[in-house]
C-alpha cells in the first residue's frame, strides 16, 4: 500500500554536490528558480529584513528541507550609512560625532578605540590625565551593562520571554540617565576626545552611581532566578547554536561567542589599555559553546562591570578637581568647556574666558574648532573588548587635520560568520536563538 502522506526515510546527502548560488540583492527569481531546477523538496525563503527578530535591517536566505535549515546566508547593506567615508571630510575631532553611532548600543566603545589610535599617532597615550583615564573606564563599563541588557531584552523578547524583556528595558533606562547627566546625552555622545573626555563629571554624579551599584546588585540576581535554571528558557537554549573552539578560531569569531568556548580571551585582561591593569576583575567563561553559555556569560559580565564601576567610583572620588584634557593647547578642545544654564551652548564663563584672555587665544580657539589639529603622518590600530568582542579602529593619518582613512573591525561583522555554522542542521525556529546569541547590531555590520 502507498502512503498517502508521500513519507520515506530520507537518505544522506553530499552537500558539496549541486549548483552553488551566490545569493546577492537582486537575484532572488534566479535563487528559487534554481532550487527549482534540482527537483528536490528543498525550499528558499526569506527571513527578513522584515521579520520581527532581524528587526528590519538583516536579511537571512535560507534553504530549508521541512523544518530543517539546510543552508543559510545573510543579506547585509540595509543600514548603510557610510560613517567611514564621511569621516575622511571631517577633523579628528569631528570623527568621533560619526564613530559613535556605528554600533548604537555601545558608542562609547566606539569613540575609545578611535581617540586611541589617534592619540597613538600624536604620541599623545602615556600623556592622558589619570582622572580622563578613569573616566573612560567608568562609561565604557556602564555602557558593557546597558548593551547586554539590550542583548539579553530582545533575545527574551524573540524567544516569547516577555519578562525578560521588560525588566531588561527597564534597567537599561537607568544607565541612560546616567550617561545624559554625565554627557548630556543618552546616546551618541561624542563625549571621549582625543586627549581626554569633552567635560568633567558634574556634581551629584558619583552618588547617582553609586545608587546605580546598590539597585543593580538587588536586581542583577532576578534574571538569574527567572532564567538559569527555568527549565522551558534553558531547553530553549541548551545545545542550540554550537559553535566550538576551532570554528570561532577559524572565523576570527570574539567576545562572549569566543569565550562560551571556555577560552577566557579578553583584551582587558590580555592586552590592557586605559589602565585596565589597575582593576580587579574576572574574565568570565562557560564551557557549553551555546546560546545558553552566552547568555550566562552576559550575565556574569554584568556583574564584573559593576566591581569595575565601583572601583572607578572610588578612585574619581580622590580625584576632585584634577583635569579631564589633556594640557597641550594645540590639541585640547573645547577649552574649559561649561553648558550654559538653559542647558544648551556655552555658558557666559566660557565666553568670557576664551573673549577675554587676548586677541590671539581667540584666534587660536577659532583655528583649532573649524580646522583643528594636525596629526603626523602614519597608521594605528588599538582594539578595545566591545560588548560584542573585539573592537577596533585602523586610522591613517597623511599630516593633515583630518584622517586619510578610517576602518573600523566591528565584532558584529565578523561574528555575523558564524551564522551559517550555527543554523545549518536545526530547525528554522533555532535561527532566531542563534542570532540573538550572536547579538549583533546592524549599524556597526554595515557602517
Amino acid at each position: 500500500m502507498s502512503d498517502p502522506y508521500g513519507t520515506f526515510e530520507a537518505g544522506a546527502a553530499d552537500t558539496s554536490s549541486g549548483r552553488v548560488f551566490t545569493v546577492t540583492g537582486q537575484d532572488w527569481d534566479s535563487v528559487v528558480q534554481g532550487v527549482a531546477d534540482e527537483g528536490d523538496e528543498r525550499i528558499v525563503v526569506n527571513m527578513g529584513p522584515q521579520h520581527p527578530s532581524t528587526h528590519g535591517v538583516l536579511r537571512l536566505i535560507l534553504e530549508l528541507e521541512g523544518e530543517t535549515v539546510t543552508e543559510a546566508r545573510c543579506g547585509i547593506g540595509y543600514l548603510h550609512t557610510g560613517i567611514e567615508k564621511n569621516m575622511e571630510y571631517r577633523t579628528w575631532v569631528q570623527g568621533v560625532t560619526f564613530c559613535t553611532r556605528m554600533d548604537y548600543l555601545s558608542p562609547l566603545f566606539n569613540e575609545a578605540t578611535y581617540c586611541f589610535g589617534v592619540e597613538r599617532l600624536l604620541g599623545i597615550e602615556d600623556d592622558i590625565p589619570e582622572k580622563a583615564q578613569v573616566m573612560r573606564v567608568l562609561l565604557m563599563e556602564l555602557n558593557r551593562i546597558s548593551s547586554h541588557l539590550v542583548a539579553i531584552a530582545t533575545g527574551g523578547m524573540e524567544l516569547g520571554a516577555l519578562t525578560v524583556m521588560t525588566i531588561g528595558f527597564r534597567e537599561r533606562e537607568l544607565v541612560l540617565d546616567l550617561f545624559e547627566l554625565i554627557t548630556g546625552l543618552r546616546m551618541n555622545h561624542a563625549f571621549i576626545r582625543p586627549g581626554g573626555v569633552a567635560q568633567d563629571l558634574p556634581p551629584g554624579a558619583l552618588e547617582e552611581i553609586r545608587d546605580f551599584i546598590a539597585l543593580m546588585k538587588k536586581r542583577l540576581p532576578e534574571y538569574a532566578a527567572l532564567c538559569n535554571a527555568n527549565p522551558i528558557f534553558r531547553a530553549r537554549l541548551d545545545g542550540v547554536g554550537h559553535m566550538d573552539l576551532s570554528a570561532c578560531m577559524a572565523l576570527g569569531i570574539t567576545g562572549p561567542v569566543l569565550r562560551s568556548t571556555g577560552l577566557p580571551w579578553d583584551l582587558r585582561k590580555s592586552e590592557p589599555y586605559s589602565g585596565y591593569e589597575d582593576y580587579d576583575f574576572e574574565v568570565q567563561t562557560w564551557d557549553t559553546a551555546d546560546a545558553y553559555g552566552r547568555f550566562r556569560i552576559r550575565l556574569n559580565e554584568m556583574d564584573e562591570s559593576l566591581k569595575i564601576v565601583q572601583q572607578c567610583v572610588d578612585r574619581l572620588a580622590g580625584l576632585e578637581g584634577a583635569p579631564v584634557m589633556i594640557g597641550d593647547k594645540k590639541i585640547a578642545w573645547p577649552s574649559q568647556l561649561a553648558i550654559g544654564s538653559d542647558g544648551m551652548g556655552n555658558s557666559l564663563d566660557h565666553i568670557r574666558h576664551i573673549m577675554g584672555e587676548s586677541m590671539e587665544a581667540l584666534i587660536h580657539h577659532f583655528k583649532l574648532v573649524t580646522e583643528g589639529f594636525r596629526v603626523p603622518p602614519g597608521q594605528a590600530y588599538v582594539p578595545v573588548e566591545s560588548p560584542r568582542g573585539e573592537l577596533g579602529a585602523h586610522v591613517v593619518s597623511d599630516g593633515g587635520t583630518r584622517p586619510y582613512r578610517a576602518h573600523f573591525r566591528d565584532p558584529s561583522f565578523t561574528n555575523l560568520q558564524a551564522t551559517s555554522m550555527m543554523s545549518e542542521g536545526g530547525m528554522v525556529a533555532d535561527v532566531v536563538v542563534a542570532i540573538a546569541s550572536i547579538d549583533p547590531v546592524m549599524g556597526g555590520v554595515d557602517r
